[in-house]
């Protein structure tokens, strides 16, 4: 059995203003920065956590390390578990896209409709699955493992989707709070998820 905890990176300045996507250089704002010092925290009291796994892109990383401040667990940077590719859409204003026919499709069709020029949903779903799986077998022979999972909020909304067995279409269906927590236990014969969007 491994424990996951789905972790959503903290506040930047651009949320919800532009689709930055995989921006460079996109960091934690101060709300950010106070959301995961909490969340380490919060996390310091109630779990002892194995292994922190990190999506590499610059907000992610700094969550990451915040947390590996108050544990004694090394950080994994893995590319699976990086923001979805948004193609074209990459760097646009919220204002911009609602206007695009495309990206009105894309959010009622998560399943048929990819980011021009960028992913799927389900192949950001798959690569993020994979990343976990790769994490439980290092685990392997440590019972009640956790490992602590910084990425993106569509990353950690399809994995949920994909534990709870919901369809890719219902995305949406599921709030995931910046700097909040989801758990799930890996084991058999299927995962379980403890809680969702938990914030400190």
């Amino acid at each position: 059995m491994t424990r996951i905890l789905l972790i959503r990176h903290g506040h930047t300045e651009l949320l919800g203003k532009v689709l930055y996507g995989r921006m460079s250089g996109v960091h934690l704002s101060e709300q950010g920065r106070q959301e995961v010092q909490r969340l380490a925290g919060a996390l310091k009291e109630r779990y002892q956590v194995h292994e922190i796994l990190s999506s590499p892109m610059d907000r992610a990383r700094e969550t990451a390390e915040a947390i590996a401040a108050v544990q004694p667990a090394e950080i994994v940077f893995d590319s699976d578990l990086q923001e979805i590719d948004f193609g074209e859409w990459t760097g646009r204003s919220f204002h911009e896209l609602m206007v695009d026919q495309r990206w009105k499709l894309y959010n009622r069709a998560r399943s048929l409709t990819g980011a021009p020029g960028g992913e799927y949903t389900l192949q950001v779903q798959l690569r993020a699955w994979n990343a976990l799986e790769r994490a439980a077998e290092r685990h392997r022979d440590k019972p009640d493992a956790t490992v602590a999972v910084v990425s993106h909020g569509d990353v950690v909304r399809g994995l949920l989707m994909l534990f709870l067995g919901m369809p890719i279409d219902h995305i949406h269906r599921i709030e995931v709070f910046t700097g909040s927590v989801s758990e799930v236990i890996l084991g058999h014969p299927y995962p379980q998820v403890i809680r969702v969007n938990q914030v400190f």
